[in-house]
């Protein structure tokens, strides 16, 4: 039998690259794809709505808006093809392992769509606008769960102890964060170059070197870790989505992701509407969404050491509750907030807590019942068991888009708001989910299986 390399923090972080990449690449888009083709211009963000009238912006049907629904069915096609990519990944044998040889082959189309996305869907004719950016956001999509279904089963398969899989859940959260963060800048990034490429021109530039960067940061560790070297992974047998259905089956995990798919509801209204409530609500400059968020993530990133020691401390399941109801604080916030940019701080430090913590623990929770599965059954399936969250969450997250774009058609103070009231609702029913999740049961059973306090 071959040995294994040892797994070092300093692969854990090489393998966070992946996550700055991607996360980058998925900021750019759901942060300022909104912004830039819905709304309306101002004096103080000219911008906004920039790209609005090459696609169809009148509600089609209710108040439901075509560009809303297009969004919303990228995000179902993400998560319908998360379990057949999983299976894929599951029962592959490639030389270069059975997640790797996928990061490889993903990351530079996934970032020539996301540039796309902004440069093609302009043409003369509405129609095929509408056309184009249908198909590109399906095809972004698909490369996007490429890329980070094999990817997310890397977190358990690297993460052979429970040290090591909270230690890459924190190391991922907070290269996750620093790219969520890094696509803020795109306003920024494009003022700068507008007096060369022009309004219009210097936003596509801004999102091309942007999606530059997140692509080599995902090759990274595509081209760095030698799978083979430190991972002993068998093909799984089971057929797609007869896996799909024995890791819904698991009665801890369903628990988790009821109250996971709720959480990602109310997350993703917020971060859609973050550029809103800042230009409308706090009626402040959209170039400040970076100053916050870094704001936002500085403080986040001071926390994680704290978070890390408290999970192993008082357990994952305690913060995570901690989590949602700071969260509820901060949706609670964002609704009454006034004008002012003090409003936005306020928000940003609030906000930072939950961030530190939601950042980094669900993904250990779904890694400790992916772990228990394996000793259980003999049978590594931990690609279904976070393609099965994701196509969960983003089923939330397509609802999450439908209902932005429908309550927001008016464009006014009171529809941002009430975002964020039903962001708080929602979120609060997440946390009382939450409290039904075991994590003493599952710990104690690997504890049990692996015979020894190593879990």
């Amino acid at each position: 039998m071959k040995q294994l390399k040892p797994i070092t923090n300093k692969l854990l972080w090489i393998f966070a690259m992946g996550q700055f990449g991607w996360s980058l690449l998925s900021g750019v888009v759901s942060n300022w794809m909104v912004y830039y083709y819905t709304g309306a211009p101002s004096e103080q963000n000219p911008n906004t709505g920039l790209f609005a009238s090459g696609i169809t912006q009148s509600p089609i049907l209710f108040k439901l808006t075509l560009f809303g629904l297009v969004l919303a069915a990228g995000r179902i096609f993400d998560a319908v093809t998360d379990p057949l990519i999983a299976g894929w990944s599951d029962r592959s044998n490639y030389k270069g392992g059975r997640r790797i040889p996928f990061m490889r082959a993903m990351a530079v189309p996934f970032s020539l769509c996301t540039i796309g996305l902004f440069v093609l869907p302009q043409t003369q004719n509405i129609t095929l606008n509408d056309t184009i950016l249908f198909i590109l956001l399906m095809v972004f999509y698909l490369f996007m769960t490429m890329f980070c279904t094999p990817y997310n089963a890397l977190i358990a398969e690297l993460g052979d102890t429970q040290q090591h899989r909270i230690n890459v859940s924190t190391f991922i959260s907070f290269t996750f964060i620093l790219g969520q963060s890094i696509s803020f800048l795109l306003p920024n990034l494009a003022g700068a170059l507008e007096g060369a490429a022009g309004q219009q021109g210097s936003i596509r530039l801004s999102v091309a070197i942007m999606a530059t960067v997140a692509c080599l940061a995902m090759l990274i560790p595509a081209f760095y870790i030698n799978e083979r070297d430190y991972i002993d992974s068998k093909p799984s047998d089971t057929k797609p989505f007869q896996s799909l259905a024995k890791t819904f089956s698991n009665g801890q995990f369903r628990r988790f992701v009821y109250s996971d798919v709720i959480y990602f509801f109310a997350l993703t209204l917020f971060q859609t509407g973050l550029a809103f409530y800042e230009t409308q609500l706090m009626e402040i400059e959209d170039t400040w969404t970076f100053v916050l968020t870094a704001t936002m993530t500085a403080i986040s990133v001071l926390l994680y050491p704290i978070i890390n020691v408290l999970a192993k401390k008082i357990g994952k399941k305690n913060l995570i509750i901690t989590g949602f109801f700071a969260y509820c604080c901060v949706f609670a916030i964002t609704t009454i907030c006034g004008k002012g940019l003090h409003w936005g701080f306020i928000i940003a430090v609030t906000a930072a807590i939950p961030m530190a913590i939601l950042g980094i623990l669900p993904q250990a929770c779904v890694a400790d019942v992916a772990e228990l599965t394996r000793l259980e059954t003999g049978e590594d399936r931990s690609g279904m068991f976070f393609a099965a969250r994701t196509f969960a969450f983003k089923m939330g997250q397509a609802i999450a888009m439908v209902t932005f774009t429908s309550v927001t058609v008016s464009q006014t103070k009171g529809s941002y708001r009430t975002t964020a009231a039903i962001a708080f609702v929602t979120c609060f029913i997440g946390a009382c989910i939450f409290f039904t999740f075991n994590e003493k049961m599952i710990l104690g059973k690997i504890r049990e299986l692996k015979g020894s306090d190593e879990i």
